[in-house]
């Protein structure tokens, strides 16, 4: 399995798909990192009323989490618990439009696999979370970014057991492609 340069797994998708369980699952099963979401962070005392100045600092929160978290990465593997794609889109649905900043450091900074997180878990009510009637439309944005990106992505559906182990399995075969 060793690869020859640090590979990046992101584990993406619309709000309450599983993204923070599968990526801490996989940091420990493959024996590496997950790079945490810094937004639940950032958020926690915001009552849910963002500015575009709290999306820019959350952008550049994650970024400096990301490059920090990279020394401890191990096997040459990093997963992420969301990545800036994420600012993109809350921008764009809250604000109308995205800093160019943003966009611009979306397209230099790259994954090797996108996990896109499917929406057939139920619900799971947080205060941090908005938008319960809008997953379809969020998956639906999900998949025109990461095709405008070219990005390499798998859906990753399932419930409970079966949606870890399908994440693992596409982790383990993107690995078995680059032996």
């Amino acid at each position: 399995m060793p690869l020859d340069r640090l590979a990046k797994i992101a584990i993406v998708g619309p709000e309450s798909t599983g993204k923070s369980t599968l990526a801490q699952f996989l940091g420990e099963e493959f024996d590496s990192i997950c790079v945490p979401e810094y937004a639940r962070y950032y958020c926690q005392n915001l009552n849910n009323q963002y500015t575009l100045q709290d999306e820019v600092n959350m952008f550049y929160g994650q970024m400096a989490l990301e490059e920090a978290l990279i020394p401890l990465a191990k096997h040459n593997l990093l997963f992420c618990d969301v990545t800036i794609l994420t600012i993109k889109i809350w921008c764009d649905h809250l604000f109308g439009d995205t800093p160019n900043e943003v966009k611009e450091e979306i397209k230099n900074r790259k994954y090797d696999l996108y996990l896109l997180m499917d929406i057939d878990l139920p619900w799971q009510d947080d205060p941090l979370r908005d938008f319960p009637k809008d997953r379809e439309y969020f998956l639906e944005v999900w998949k025109k970014e990461l095709a405008d990106l070219n990005a390499n992505y798998k859906i990753i559906s399932g419930l409970g057991e079966e949606r870890i182990e399908n994440g693992k399995m596409a982790v383990s075969e993107f690995l078995n492609l680059h032996k």
